[in-house]
């Protein structure tokens, strides 16, 4: 790492992930290719399987087949936990590249992925509390709260105004629950970060991302919407050969077996587009929560101090050691660098 450690702004984060993300093109991409490439591996079977019986389908005129659908439903269950894997493999082979991109090392692809393999249940661990306390629970809640509101309005007897009432607080407690989900999940985002860089067990990795995120949600949640709207604009310009297909194919005619067949190859073209695009998006999301990782800690904790003593020697008295590197035969686990905890 080139450049001092000091508090970041949001322009200098974005800026410092794009200097990142320019300079290590290759590596991001690479790692990033390689997870989303095997998702589209797996579910190129189930969009051949749509397509194939939807072109059968317009051709006899007649419903899908009850082979048909346990078909699609089989290869859909052999997806998700293929989609599962891979969303592990790429969140955490991603944030250890970014780590140690901004800690001034440039591991290989192939080092990079495999360093995720000895603690892969951990990562997994992570992303499932993540999800189970930022959405699922909360997201159950509304749910009943809204389903008890929904037969309220049923029993209301035609009364307007009580219906009313009860629709409009339907929409506040769906409205509250979408507000909460986004503020947990913000608090969790730096989690893998931590999970990483600090060697923590998923739950505390969780705790330590809470911590971290105090007073920066809203710097987060900015971020996001800034790269989101980058993403956005790039998928919108990516599409638009697809539509064009689409297009063509409503020209030749509908319910044609060329028109179905241009769809179907709309269909694949889309598939390939989105993972492209997923392939140059990812890792922009995630070079830039390491960095505001690094940034809190900075904050909160002067990690920078810790760091600069570190490199001099100064820290217990003790010369610094040499950080592992991603994939060394001697590092048991994936980490850009042993830290010390403030």
């Amino acid at each position: 790492m080139n450049e001092a450690l000091r508090p970041l702004t949001l322009g200098e984060i974005l800026d410092r992930t794009a200097q990142l993300y320019r300079r290590n093109f290759l590596l991001f991409a690479g790692v990033a290719a390689i997870p989303t490439g095997a998702m589209l591996l797996a579910f190129l079977p189930i969009g051949g399987a749509v397509g194939l019986f939807g072109v059968l389908g317009a051709q006899s005129g007649g419903s899908p087949s009850i082979l048909s659908i346990g078909l699609i439903a089989g290869l859909v269950l052999i997806f998700f936990p293929v989609a599962v894997a891979v969303t592990v493999l790429s969140q955490a082979a991603l944030t250890g590249a970014s780590i140690s991109t901004h800690m001034g090392r440039k591991p290989t692809i192939r080092a990079a992925i495999a360093s995720v393999w000895p603690r892969f249940w951990t990562y997994l661990g992570l992303l499932l509390l993540q999800g189970i306390f930022s959405a699922l629970i909360p997201g159950v809640i509304a749910a009943a709260v809204i389903g008890v509101l929904a037969y309220l309005v049923s029993q209301a007897g035609g009364n307007v105004a009580t219906s009313a009432w009860l629709g409009f607080l339907m929409f506040v407690v769906g409205a509250a629950a979408f507000v909460y989900i986004v503020w947990r999940a913000l608090g969790y985002v730096m989690g893998m970060a931590a999970c990483i860089v600090e060697q923590k067990p998923a739950w505390d990795s969780l705790q330590r991302s809470v911590v971290l995120s105090k007073g920066a949600r809203g710097r987060i949640f900015v971020m996001f919407l800034l790269v989101w709207a980058l993403a956005m604009i790039v998928t919108m310009i990516g599409y638009i050969p697809t539509t064009i297909l689409v297009a063509l194919a409503a020209t030749i005619g509908h319910g044609t077996q060329s028109a179905a067949a241009v769809i179907v190859g709309a269909e694949i073209l889309n598939v390939l587009v989105n993972f492209t695009l997923q392939t140059l998006i990812t890792p922009v999301y995630v070079i830039a929560l390491v960095l505001m990782y690094y940034d809190q800690r900075i904050r909160l904790e002067g990690y920078d101090i810790d760091w600069m003593m570190e490199r001099a020697g100064l820290a217990d008295g003790q010369m610094p050691a040499a950080p592992p590197q991603i994939g060394s035969a001697s590092a048991e686990t994936m980490g850009p660098a042993t830290v010390k905890e403030s």
